[in-house]
């Protein structure tokens, strides 16, 4: 009995772990993506803001990294939001795979106000983000559809296109 309860206990613990990781993965692709996309000029003063829908667990990762790192000039803010919220002020808006039924609503929201949507859902890329996480080979990845990315009204590099997967 204790040998299976130490089995299942393991086993739990490694699911954690490959979640916290995905997490941290995430964020550290997110802050990534800053140095490959060009916010229009009235978003290149002020704080870098992300808004994150849905995942407490890369907040924290994405706090961590904001303690440490900038976007060009601008300092990094964290904020968890609703999809109610005021989405278009952000640079960045993450919307975690449990709301993303809130995702269509988003896009419609930040179209032309140079917000990049970033989603966590098989299939979103091709419907609705601008970038959309995947497991590509059972490794962390990522889509880009360049076509939102500039209905969202930022401009963003080939080599983003290039370390991603394309999606038009």
């Amino acid at each position: 009995m204790k040998k299976s309860t130490l089995v299942i206990l393991g086993l739990i613990a490694l699911c954690f772990s490959s979640k916290a990781q995905d997490e941290k993965f995430k964020a550290l692709f997110m802050y990534n993506f800053t140095k490959y996309i060009e916010w229009p000029q009235n978003k290149q003063s002020g704080d870098f803001v992300i808004g994150v829908i849905g995942s407490p667990a890369i907040v924290g990762e994405l706090n961590a990294i904001a303690q440490r790192k900038t976007v060009g000039s601008q300092a990094i803010k964290i904020k968890e939001i609703s999809a109610s919220d005021e989405v278009t002020k952000m640079h960045i808006v993450y919307v975690a795979e449990s709301k993303s039924a809130d995702a269509a609503d988003i896009a419609g929201k930040v179209k032309g106000k140079g917000v990049v949507l970033i989603t966590d859902k098989p299939g979103l890329a091709q419907s609705t983000s601008g970038i959309n996480y995947i497991k590509k080979d059972g490794k962390q990845s990522f889509e880009v559809n360049q076509n939102h990315l500039n209905e969202f009204g930022v401009k963003v590099s080939s080599q983003l296109m290039a370390l991603g997967v394309a999606v038009n």
